[in-house]
């Protein structure tokens, strides 16, 4: 069998493909763009899913690819098994209703067998199939695989949710007789026994149903649209065509261990730590480089468990140091001819883990002083689930390193419960997979209507046109009244794409005006408006007159041009590493998300809000041309990252900024007039809203974002009168600054004013309350004479049990500090009542006694709980009726242990 680099199969895979009039579609970014259901792009088909739920039309019906994923559902595995990975490559070949399962098997066979391509041996491969797929069975034996090559498994059917779903064919390699010990040959796959001998290597599903809830599988209904879709592992397939006994022999990993084994000084010898590193590296960067960064939350989360977790075994190896890091350029080298865009992040990569690795060389530190702290304050010699869970998924602190500092003292650790919380939040986050990764049920009739539909709105807002289809309810009908989505022969209205929203405007015909509410694009194109027809029927054939609402387009086009400004800003400002990772333009604001490391200062927002009106104000020409895509590749016009782009695209350029886009603009940038950010938002893992406006929006606008601010300042005022009410009435002078509001501007210093004045009227007001609190207690002093004449003598130890009701907390505290200073070798002990329950607070001094135990007593009394120092302790009750009950308790416990 030949041998060959894993950029040779990558390379071979994509060149057969193509070789057979498929489209070669660039990996998509690993951060999903505008598709909220996914963290990750965690399949080939991942990116392609509009095509497969029949949302939008490819332009060419078969694709395929070279698709960079990250999976995390099982981390723990990483490094113990032989291919289990969270970075990897999927290599797929997709059909959207052109070639199904005859052509696709054909194709199969041809590119792993025929010594053009991968010459693998037929003999040493076996096929997994759908017990029912007879097709495939049969299909398999014509392309001369044996028949007891071929294994009928359930499981071999493909569907997630609601939606495309249907059989799949696996294909296995046998690795012959030294991967299986006790030979138990193919009954390894028959009964799926975890083995080392047969490797899968490539999955083809028949995407040829419609998955409903609640009917059974052998009754639903076939698609309209039969697709398939194929993913093959890149990592697996270096491993079975470069002969070595695990992935991490194969040259996507073998530099990267070498490099760490050279750092460390330790050799390689299959250890379990050079292969979590070497996967949790490729991750890393592969992730940052596309967009993510560390965080808390989401996507940032995982980002940092698995940093979290190679620091883990590199201390394994022996480094207690920052290491990862040096490990980047590594794997930029060993995927830049690939992935040509690495170089250019490097050391922004590069950065951002050091950082995060000697952030966590602190965490670890501080994970351990906790522990210790733990386990010194214990009473009995285990850790618990809860604690050691809390460290590991809070603090970041290694389960493994709880275990061996626990060792290290003599403790036991809850292992069974620390694992048994860990798959709670395994199977919390599986579900909310399976929930989101379905795809929508395809729309035959929509998908079945091709009849072209000029776009001419650029250009025109008034037309006239004829109605070439009608849809309602998802069918499409002949005639229809009041709601109804109508398709034309030409049409001005722009549809929902690229963020921008749809036109709106009116539909004229027999001389009535009707409201289009918007418009959206059809799967193969066609914009479609949305027109309540109210009671009058529209029908097929009718002519009609299409008037856009110019007012509406021209604000959306002036925020669409400004947020093509606002990205060239943001780059100029915080960095070019920024990338879009979604937006939205309609005509009242625009929205724009995007990734940074960190939140951006007051001083960055308003230095981006200047930048885009100077740019506003040099009135540049907007400048559209359409050209090929290489072309304007070449010209240095942005595109977004991961976007499909047709063979032609439209570039905008403003001078400043120059991008693919195909929405609305203005002319001359001076038409936008004025730009104003409203607000500043994080979205979790390293993402960043924008929200902003131009022109005649900015002030009632900005009055909108600035409301919840308002409302707080509004109660800060409120407060502020009644406690200046409140104090008079009690004769208590309080010191009461003067608060006034700035005047409005239109700008983003509006919104740092508000905050800013919202934070001194806070200030004052927390003053003031102090300053009435402290007055207060000063008016009603506690007489300290009254109390020291009820102490006991004890021995040699003063003991002052008492009950104070009426007063504050606060009050009751300094009362007991001020008893405790005027009694040495004391106990000073205070039980109230503070409307129906009940507090007790304790101050000890004698060496015999604890606070602690003093008012957990009296509290549990009192049907409550709590504890504290040997020192000091506060503790509460429920029932204020056993208040005295209790302070006869602990006035005999006292005397007992005295």
């Amino acid at each position: 069998m030949k041998k060959f680099r894993s950029d040779e199969i990558r390379t071979m895979w994509l060149d057969f493909w193509r070789s057979k009039g498929h489209d070669i579609i660039d990996s998509a970014p690993l951060v999903p763009i505008n598709d909220p259901t996914l963290l990750w792009i965690n399949a080939g088909v991942a990116p392609l899913k509009k095509y497969f739920d029949g949302t939008s039309i490819p332009k060419n019906k078969r694709m395929a690819n070279a698709q960079k994923s990250i999976r995390t559902n099982d981390i723990e595995n990483v490094g113990r098994t032989a291919r289990h990975h969270t970075f990897f490559e999927m290599l797929g070949n997709f059909s959207i209703g052109d070639y199904f399962r005859e052509e696709a098997l054909t194709f199969a066979m041809e590119i792993l067998t025929s010594p053009r391509w991968y010459g693998m041996d037929i003999n040493r491969l076996y096929f997994t199939v759908y017990p029912n797929d007879q097709d495939t069975i049969q299909k398999w034996m014509e392309l001369g695989v044996a028949e007891d090559h071929i294994i009928p498994l359930a499981d071999n059917f493909w569907e997630i949710g609601e939606g495309p779903c249907g059989p799949d064919t696996e294909i296995f390699f046998d690795r012959g007789e030294s991967y299986d010990p006790d030979h138990i040959g193919v009954r390894l796959l028959r009964e799926d026994i975890s083995n080392e001998r047969y490797i899968e290597i490539w999955n083809i599903v028949f995407s040829q149903y419609n998955a409903k809830a609640g009917i059974p599988r052998d009754q639903y209904k076939e698609l309209p649209s039969k697709n398939i879709d194929t993913g093959m592992g890149l990592e697996r397939m270096a491993c079975v065509l470069q002969e070595v006994p695990t992935n991490y022999e194969t040259d996507l990993f073998l530099p990267i261990i070498a490099k760490t084994a050279s750092i460390t000084g330790v050799d390689y010898h299959g250890q379990m730590a050079f292969k979590v590193i070497a996967d949790h590296v490729r991750s890393v960067v592969f992730a940052l480089s596309d967009g993510a960064t560390f965080s808390n939350e989401g996507r940032g989360y995982v980002l940092r468990r698995l940093l979290r977790r190679a620091v883990r075994y590199a201390r394994i190896l022996g480094m207690n140091e920052a290491i990862l890091y040096r490990l980047v350029a590594t794997v930029v080298e060993n995927m830049r001819h690939f992935y040509t865009y690495l170089p250019s992040k490097a050391e922004m990569v590069t950065k951002q883990i050091k950082m995060e690795e000697e952030k966590f060389l602190m965490t670890l530190a501080s994970g351990e002083k906790r522990l210790l702290d733990f386990i010194e304050q214990a009473n009995e010699k285990i850790i618990s689930s809860q604690v050691a869970f809390l460290l590991y998924d809070t603090f970041g602190f290694p389960f493994e390193l709880t275990l061996e500092v626990a060792e290290e003292h003599g403790f036991q650790v809850d292992k069974k419960g620390f694992s048994s919380l860990l798959q709670e939040q395994k199977n919390r986050a599986r579900s909310a997979r399976s929930k989101d990764q379905s795809m929508n049920i395809q729309n035959e009739a929509m998908m079945q209507f091709k009849k072209a539909s000029l776009f001419v709105g650029y250009d025109q807002l008034l037309i006239k046109a004829k109605v070439t289809a009608l849809f309602q309810e998802g069918r499409r009908v002949q005639q229809a009244k009041n709601q109804v989505l109508a398709v034309f022969d030409q049409t001005p209205f722009y549809a929902e794409s690229g963020g921008q929203i749809g036109d709106i405007g009116f539909l004229t015909v027999h001389s009535q005006n009707y409201t289009i509410e918007n418009t959206i694009k059809l799967p193969n194109g066609q914009h479609a408006s949305l027109i309540d027809m109210k009671d009058t029927l529209l029908h097929e054939e009718d002519l009609v007159q299409l008037a856009v609402d110019e007012t509406f387009r021209q604000d959306v086009a002036r925020n669409h041009s400004a947020t093509h400004l606002l990205n060239e800003a943001l780059r100029q400002v915080i960095g070019n590493h920024v990338v879009q990772q979604g937006s939205m333009v309609s005509n009242h604001l625009l929205r724009f998300d995007f990734n940074h490391f960190v939140p951006l200062t007051n001083e960055e927002i308003l230095q981006v809000e200047k930048l885009v009106n100077t740019e506003i104000e040099k009135n540049h020409p907007v400048v559209v041309k359409e050209m090929a895509i290489e072309e304007a590749k070449k010209t240095g016009a942005q595109a977004l990252f991961g976007e499909k782009y047709n063979d032609i695209v439209r570039v905008i350029d403003m001078d400043f900024s120059k991008e693919l886009c195909g929405g609305t603009h203005v002319t001359q940038t001076g038409e936008i007039d004025k730009f104003a950010i409203l607000s500043v938002e994080t979205k979790g893992s390293g993402i960043y809203r924008i929200e902003a406006t131009t022109k005649d929006h900015i002030f009632d606008e900005l009055n909108q974002s600035l409301e919840n601010i308002g409302a707080e300042i509004n109660a800060l005022l409120d407060k502020k009168k009644t406690l200046e009410a409140v104090a008079s009435e009690e004769n208590i002078v309080l010191t009461s600054p003067l608060f006034e509001l700035s005047n409005p501007i239109e700008s983003y210093q509006m919104v740092i004013n508000r905050r800013l004045e919202w934070e001194t009227l806070r200030n004052i007001v927390k003053d003031m309350d102090k300053e009435y609190t402290k007055k207060k207690r000063e008016a009603q002093v506690i007489d300290l004479s009254v109390l020291l004449a009820l102490k006991k003598q004890i021995k040699d130890y003063s003991v002052l049990i008492h009950r104070l009701d009426d007063f504050s907390v606060e009050q009751l505290k300094d009362t007991v500090d001020r008893l405790s200073n005027q009694l040495a070798n004391s106990m000073v002990f205070i039980g109230s009542k503070q409307e129906e329950k009940v507090v007790f607070i304790c101050k000890n001094k004698i060496p015999q006694l604890s606070a602690g135990a003093l008012v957990k007593i009296a509290a549990l009394h009192t049907n409550g709980n709590g504890g504290g120092r040997n020192d000091f302790a506060q503790a509460g009750g429920k029932d204020s009726s056993k208040l005295d009950e209790a302070l006869a308790i602990v006035e005999k416990e006292v005397t007992e242990l005295l």
